[in-house]
């Protein structure tokens, strides 16, 4: 029997290895494998963010204070030029970078003067003798161009991307290339090929003393800024990127070369880094490079253009030996990226970082022979599970899982802190949760074999749980009545005499089996006992027979998977001409008295109690605010602090004269949007209005509310209230709670 198991565990391991190597191997490409790695990335770099920047990196920054100084952009180009001088003359910086492109002449003063003096004002004799002074006044791109000659400047372009097999045009002009098409084809590097170009007008191309791209083709799959390439082909030749050359301009042109390991086989895959004089820049196969964040946003130290085109920088040292680049972060210019440390940041500051990191080291880089890192981390977790789960106990398993996962994640951290190489994570940390999953889904079947044959004896008359733990412990726990704090759930269809009108009895069988088979996988995941079916209802609770010192929380997690697995039916419904369906469900918690209960001929174990009748009528309310799901203060008050809430009313139910605040659970607060967090918080400021009598300000928050972009039933429900306590007073010792008569 060992040996079989120990084949069979064998086995397990080497079909989910195959399935994982299909994936690293790019055979059978899993996205959500992708998704899961790009985040471990992106954990790491949050992780490991130094939050600070070289000072000596400066970004000029085309803001809100610039625009409304100087004017709506673009500029006049003789605006820059005066920019250009001041860094350099007032302020002496080392090198300037514009991450913007001049591709189009800036003519239109000199076009204006020349159709003055050819018409209007032709005829008088001081336009003839000033015209040609005017009109080299107005010629602005010459005053730019004039600005940048002989100074170290650096002017953006880009390339426009393939399209299919379609070719892009090449407008504007580029400046030399790093390596001409003679030397570039001595390397057999995947570089990324663009299929068109857009530069400079002429004489800003011809002053500048370079140009580099600032287009991005190497985002990832979801829109992040992960890696930027320091070169592109195109034409044969190969040019920089814009934060590459500001870099090698302020090494003082320094020389640049491709580095392979081994030197003589110049190819991708053998492709290490980009030399920079006595910088070594680690690269990818396609020559881009892991982009070095120093912080979440504005990290680097940033000077407002106006103040530097008026001679007005508060700190004139922070300039001094400089390296600039100029950007725009003002609203509505759009330069903005998605990146791993924010999801809306300057992209400036991408190339900025870039520049830091070429100049000062911090740039990460994929492990030499990292797909064959991957190949045998997934083996060593293979053989580990499985001889794990053939020697060893599921709980003795289960830490040897576990222990492989934090191995797994402290060496990638190791490697990422000391040798600055990006290992593996994310795909070997699933690996080992998926086989530890089949291993223990496979020992879960097989080894409850007993318990399904205690079942058989005894499953009519006691829950599901109780059977595994009597099959566990050898023997059934008490079934005697006692009191507990416990959650009681009553779930109840929607429209149900209407559904039933429609079916025949025999489809609405049917429907009813796989609704309900649905939501008691549901419960039963989280610990719940079903008490009973009612029809098209449920009810069910948690904290016996087994006891759960969460029962609140695993009852809450339950409720909002119940209404999930509602919408999962809706297409195998739809396919066989059913309605869909919807529930409401309420829950509630405190002292139930739980046992085997009933008459000498018949007995079940279930639950009994104000408490118990609180949470029946609590889904009743439901319907009445809109929603879909119910709890009450004492289930709320034992749920996890981390849970968000919408407090939608304090009522008196019938049969109850104290009245009950209830609630709309929403699940862990950090999975929340920012809208709904904000619409909660002013749902909990108009309910206090509201209490306080202070209609007015209580029906703004709610007209607020209800015209946003999540509009909710129970803000019209207080909206009508309000209109009718404004004609009602309802006097000074008023608790705001809302009696209802029916249950």
């Amino acid at each position: 029997m060992g040996s079989s198991r120990t084949r069979i565990r064998f086995a397990i391991s080497a079909v989910v290895l195959g399935l994982f190597l299909l994936h690293s191997a790019r055979i059978l490409p899993w996205r959500l494998l992708d998704v899961v790695e790009a985040f471990t990335y992106d954990a790491r770099v949050n992780l490991t963010l130094p939050r600070r920047a070289d000072p000596k990196i400066v970004i000029v920054d085309l803001d809100e204070r610039s625009l409304a100084a100087e004017g709506q952009w673009p500029w006049t180009r003789d605006r820059l030029a005066t920019l250009v001088d001041h860094l350099f003359d007032r302020y002496h910086i080392r090198v300037f970078g514009f991450d913007m492109v001049f591709a189009e002449a800036d003519d239109k003063a000199g076009r204006l003067w020349q159709q003055l003096a050819d018409g209007t004002l032709a005829d008088l004799p001081a336009v003839a003798e000033r015209r040609a002074a005017v009109a080299a006044s107005l010629d602005y791109d010459a005053r730019l161009a004039q600005a940048l000659r002989g100074r170290p400047v650096v002017l953006g372009f880009f390339f426009k991307p393939r399209l299919g097999e379609r070719e892009a045009a090449q407008t504007g002009q580029l400046c030399a290339p790093l390596i001409d098409a003679g030397a570039a084809r001595l390397y057999d590097v995947a570089f990324y090929e663009p299929a068109g170009a857009g530069g400079n007008v002429p004489a800003l191309r011809a002053a500048a003393a370079s140009c580099g791209f600032f287009d991005n083709p190497a985002v990832d799959f979801d829109g992040v800024y992960r890696r930027v390439p320091l070169l592109q082909r195109y034409g044969g030749a190969i040019y920089p990127s814009l934060a590459l050359e500001v870099a090698r301009l302020a090494l003082g042109r320094a020389p640049a070369s491709l580095e392979f390991d081994p030197p003589d086989v110049r190819s991708s895959l053998h492709l290490e880094r980009l030399r920079l004089g006595d910088r070594a820049v680690p690269v990818d196969a396609q020559a881009a490079a892991y982009v070095p964040y120093r912080g979440d946003n504005r990290t680097f130290r940033y000077v407002s253009a106006t103040d530097v085109i008026r001679g007005a920088v508060a700190d004139p040292a922070m300039l001094r030996d400089a390296v600039v680049l100029m950007g725009a972060t003002a609203a509505g210019y759009l330069d903005l990226r998605s990146t791993p440390v924010n999801k809306v940041f300057a992209g400036v500051e991408v190339h900025a970082s870039l520049v830091d990191g070429i100049l000062n080291g911090g740039i990460r880089q994929k492990a030499p022979y990292y797909d064959g890192i991957e190949a045998v981390l997934l083996l060593l977790v293979a053989l580990a599970l499985a001889w794990a789960f053939s020697h060893l106990t599921a709980a003795w398993s289960a830490l040897v899982g576990f222990g492989l996962v934090a191995a797994l994640v402290g060496l990638a951290l190791a490697f990422w802190s000391g040798a600055a190489f990006i290992l593996p994570l994310g795909v070997p940390v699933v690996f080992a949760l998926a086989l530890f999953m089949a291993h223990l889904l496979y020992g879960y079947f097989i080894e409850s074999r007993r318990a399904r044959s205690i079942a058989r004896s005894f499953g009519e008359y006691v829950p599901p749980e109780v059977v595994a733990e009597m099959a566990e412990r050898g023997g059934a726990p008490s079934m005697e009545g006692e009191s507990r704090e416990m959650t009681v759930l009553f779930s109840d269809v929607r429209g149900f005499t209407g559904i039933s009108e429609r079916l025949e009895a025999r489809e609405l069988a049917q429907l009813m089996n796989a609704f309900l088979s649905r939501q008691t996988a549901v419960i039963h995941r989280y610990r719940g006992t079903i008490d009973k079916y009612m029809g098209d209802a449920i009810m069910a609770f948690w904290g016996a027979p087994l006891a759960d010192e969460r029962h609140a929380f695993h009852a809450l997690q339950a409720g909002l998977d119940m209404l999930r697995a509602v919408r999962e039916l809706d297409a195998e419904f739809g396919a066989r001409g059913w309605p869909a369906l919807d529930i409401g469900v309420g829950l509630n918690s405190g002292k139930m008295s739980v046992g085997n209960m009933g008459s000498e001929f018949r007995r079940a174990y279930t639950v009994m109690g104000d408490a118990v009748n609180l949470g029946s009528r609590v889904e009743g309310l439901t319907k009445a605010y809109g929603v879909a799901i119910i709890c009450t203060q004492s289930t709320r008050d034992a749920a996890p602090g981390d849970w968000a809430f919408r407090e939608l009313d304090l009522v008196r139910v019938k049969g109850k004269q104290e009245p009950v605040a209830i609630y709309e659970p929403f699940g862990p607060k950090d999975a929340l949007d920012a809208d709904l967090r904000q619409d909660l918080a002013r749902h909990r400021g108009a309910l206090k209005l509201y209490r306080a009598q202070r209609w007015n300000a209580a029906e703004q928050e709610f007209l607020t509310l209800l015209n946003g972009g999540r509009p909710h039933e129970v803000y019209r429900l207080f909206l009508e209230r309000i209109d009718f306590l404004r004609r009602h007073p309802p006097g000074a010792d008023w608790d705001g709670a809302f009696t209802f008569e029916h249950k």
